[in-house]
């Protein structure tokens, strides 16, 4: 019998001390006996002398009175019966040996074993059920501060995320800026759980070729590879601006999503549009995403939106959260 799973039960409650005092004088022959037994579990000299002293002043002092009372201070003396107690639950339930009884009493003894057992292995289902759900719980418990903890963290990552995009309004040099845009952004898709491969370079294989593609990174959208490109210029962007993503996005089997600061201008929007016919493509305007992040709109619910109208509606420029003024 497991000790630590039974715990529950080694302080006895009405039902099993009810139990242990129909079993134990049983399994005894005389009331000397019933002293003898809980002395070989464990219980006090001292007490037990007293309970003699009864047996022997009062005839009328049965193995039942004396079971009773011995059982009855063990619970009473808390944590310092607790070994006795113990001992007294394994020895009734594992009890094997019979011949000890009275010959008459030895079914009912059969009997009375079987229910402090049955009661032993109640108390010991429900301890383990208790056990399982308190460790459910406590998982739960876990995986809930987990959650709060990453959602946190991701907040305040978004927050940095939007502070520094903000600030790039303010910086001077294109070329600085560009490049902070790229890590912005980067930064912004894998805060929102976007999974991002930042820009790499292709380039020829044949010495002095150099670089013959440059890309400002990839992301995955629904299991799906996209090609990211971002553009801050002054002015609005046209087909020669754009078709060179395009052309980096059919040499693979892969989705294109464009970023522009300045916006699009109409023949651009057109070769998006012609080129949906071959790859899932989209534009994103970003004042789109400062509007998301200032409203607490999810980037990728953004995303998913245009990639949406790209496949049904043959649309590479919606706006989701409303058109920027």
């Amino acid at each position: 019998m497991s000790t630590s799973a039974n715990d529950v039960i080694f302080h006895f409650r009405p039902d099993f001390l009810s139990a242990l005092v129909d079993a134990v004088p049983l399994l005894t022959r005389g009331r000397n006996e019933v002293v003898t037994f809980f002395q070989g579990c464990g219980v006090s000299r001292d007490f037990l002398k007293s309970i003699s002293a009864k047996i022997v002043a009062d005839p009328k002092y049965s193995k039942y009175h004396s079971t009773r009372e011995i059982l009855t201070h063990l619970n009473e003396i808390g944590d310092r019966g607790l070994a006795a107690r113990r001992q007294v639950v394994q020895r009734v339930s594992q009890w094997e040996d019979f011949s000890t009884c009275y010959p008459d009493n030895q079914m009912k003894a059969r009997g009375a074993v079987a229910t402090v057992a049955q009661l032993v292995n109640q108390k010991d289902s429900f301890t383990r059920m208790n056990i399982e759900r308190e460790r459910a719980q406590e998982q739960h418990r876990a995986e809930r501060e987990a959650e709060l903890t990453a959602l946190q963290r991701r907040r305040a990552e978004l927050a940095a995320v939007k502070d520094n995009l903000f600030k790039l309004y303010s910086e001077q040099d294109p070329h600085r800026r560009g490049k902070a845009l790229e890590s912005v952004l980067n930064r912004l898709f894998t805060a929102s759980g976007i999974t991002v491969q930042e820009a790499f370079e292709v380039r020829g294989e044949e010495e002095g070729r150099g670089v013959l593609e440059q890309i400002d990174g990839a992301i995955e959208l629904r299991s799906q590879l996209y090609l990211v490109e971002m553009k801050w210029w002054k002015e609005r962007l046209g087909r020669a601006d754009v078709s060179p993503h395009l052309v980096s996005v059919y040499g693979r089997n892969a989705g294109g999503v464009f970023i522009s600061a300045s916006g699009y201008h109409d023949s651009a929007i057109a070769e998006f549009k012609t080129a949906l016919a071959q790859r899932t493509v989209v534009m994103v305007e970003l004042e789109e995403i400062v509007v998301a992040l200032s409203t607490d709109y999810p980037i990728v619910d953004l995303l998913n939106g245009k990639v949406q109208a790209a496949t049904l509606n043959r649309q590479p420029l919606v706006y989701p959260l409303g058109k920027p003024s």
